[in-house]
């Protein structure tokens, strides 16, 4: 029987999902992104959900799109097939943390970008390396993460970004070491879901309420 493509446990209010296509390095396939569309709407509606994170299995958190796919696509449809992910990812209604274990880029970057915030391991490394093969960033997302200079400069030059770098430029919030990075990240989590009941989804409305209005058909 084939591995799922992804893993939940949830315990305490919070719920960990984990991409699970170590072997391809966790890349966004078509069917990981349905996938990820159908345990993001199964955890909204959960009553005993507070809080998710988001992880990858080692060694990767996501590096992008599946080439695989790429080659034999049209880069119009495919990010046209991809909004309905994009948009549940970054409406979430509920907190949403990316616990970023290795390399996240070009759509891995966009997924870390589209939580609310990002821990990152000290092996992590972010970025939109796409650009060099002629597919562009999604600036307006990053913009608004890490503000217009540091995006402009990610989203032109496909450069790579260390933890430290990230960072520094606001893209992460905190830089653990690797083998803490999950309990960490739990921890922030169980903090949120312990608030008094309502408080963090209202919160998180409040959020993409003001969040460019992005991945809308």
């Amino acid at each position: 029987m084939a591995e799922p493509l992804m893993t939940v446990e949830a315990t305490d209010g919070v719920a960990v999902l984990t991409l699970n296509r170590p072997q391809k390095r966790n890349a966004l396939s078509r069917a990981m992104r349905d996938e990820i569309v159908e345990h993001l709407d199964a955890l909204a509606k959960s009553a005993s959900v507070r809080a998710v994170v988001l992880t990858g299995a080692p060694p990767a958190f996501c590096a992008g799109f599946d080439r695989s796919e790429l080659a034999s696509s049209d880069m119009a449809r495919v990010f046209a097939d991809s909004m309905a992910y994009h948009h549940r990812v970054y409406t979430f209604g509920k907190p949403l943390i990316a616990a970023v274990n290795g390399p996240a880029l070009g759509g891995g970057c966009d997924l870390a970008a589209m939580c609310d915030f990002r821990l990152a391991a000290a092996t992590a490394l972010f970025g939109q390396p796409q650009v060099r093969f002629g597919a562009a960033a999604i600036y307006e997302l990053m913009r608004a993460v890490i503000g217009t200079g540091p995006a402009r400069e990610m989203c032109l030059t496909g450069r790579s970004y260390d933890a430290r770098e990230a960072l520094t430029v606001g893209l992460v919030n905190r830089v653990t070491a690797e083998e803490e990075l999950l309990e960490a990240s739990v921890n922030v989590a169980r903090e949120i879901a312990s608030l008094p009941e309502g408080l963090a989804a209202a919160a998180k409305q409040g959020f993409v309420a003001q969040q460019p209005r992005l991945f809308e058909s």
